[in-house]
């Protein structure tokens, strides 16, 4: 009997660690083409319009403050992005830009839902304000 528990004991604890593993670990690298990279915001910022476009089209899954905290955030397959984070703010505008623009798995593409790309780059500004 004392093995048996033991033995359902450690397999509790491999299950355990190994999730830990699997919620720790990175998704995949986002290829952005080079030339996106080198982009820098056009436009100047404007912060009424930029946090309406948020409400509207980001704050559900990103959340209020940009943790990846939004309401919609835990029926992803992958993690709501986290616009406070150094890893995220270390990114260029032009990488900001492209992956809203392009998207990719659960983050939608705004090339159609946002068609003005002024208002994209606006929200790129609106990224930045969450490391603040």
């Amino acid at each position: 009997m004392k093995i048996h528990v033991f033995s359902a004991l450690l397999v509790v604890i491999a299950a355990i660690v190994g999730m830990a593993f699997m919620v720790d670990q990175d998704p995949k690298p986002w290829p952005v083409p080079d030339n996106y990279k080198s982009m820098k915001n056009p436009v100047t910022f404007d912060k009424t319009a930029a946090a309406t476009l948020y409400s509207t089209h980001c704050k559900s899954c990103h959340g209020k403050e940009g943790l990846g905290d939004g309401p919609k955030a835990a029926q992803l397959d992958t993690p709501s992005g986290d616009f406070s984070t150094a890893s995220f703010q270390k990114q260029s505008d032009g990488t900001l830009f492209y992956k809203t623009l392009e998207g990719r798995g659960d983050m939608p593409s705004y090339k159609k839902k946002i068609p003005d790309q002024e208002d994209i780059w606006q929200l790129v500004h609106y990224m930045r304000t969450f490391a603040e």
